[in-house]
């Protein structure tokens, strides 16, 4: 990270970050070039240990994509507010960010499925115990993405 003095490294820190955002792009690669789009996600932190989920339709691009598993990006961001200044250049922009990449995995087992909506469900609505029946399980793909680098910072300002 060239600007090390944004680098978020305490756990609260990068907990809360994770916590606010409510939405991730992914990025991947495939034979038509590369792509990025946007999902809610769940996640998991253990320790310094990383890991997102999120869900999909079972068909199309990225399904095609990420049906093998892949190497993937990832960015969220939140805490947007403009901080004007006198001149143009002046001005600047708060935020808070996460990005980072991993070994994407497609969860195929309706438990492993059920892992991941939970963890996402939790992260949208703060809320545990949610039941996802089977013909919802059969027709949503749901993937986990072992995050092995990454890294977060924050412009607060004043």
């Amino acid at each position: 990270m060239r600007r090390t003095d944004k680098e978020v490294t305490r756990p609260e820190d990068l907990r809360a970050i994770l916590d606010q955002c409510d939405a991730m792009r992914i990025a991947g690669q495939d034979a038509e070039g590369l792509f990025v789009f946007p999902v809610n996600f769940g996640y998991t932190l253990e320790g310094d240990r990383l890991t997102l989920y999120f869900h999909s339709a079972s068909e199309g691009r990225k399904a095609r994509a990420f049906a093998q598993g892949c190497e993937a990006a990832f960015e969220m961001d939140c805490g947007h507010k403009l901080r004007t200044a006198d001149t143009a250049c002046g001005h600047s922009f708060t935020y808070r960010s996460v990005m980072g990449s991993g070994p994407l995995v497609p969860l195929p087992s309706p438990a492993e499925k059920r892992i991941g909506l939970t963890a996402i469900m939790a992260h949208v609505t703060g809320r545990d115990g949610w039941d996802f029946p089977e013909a919802s399980l059969e027709r949503t793909a749901v993937y986990r993405l072992n995050v092995r680098t990454w890294s977060a910072k924050a412009n607060l300002g004043g």
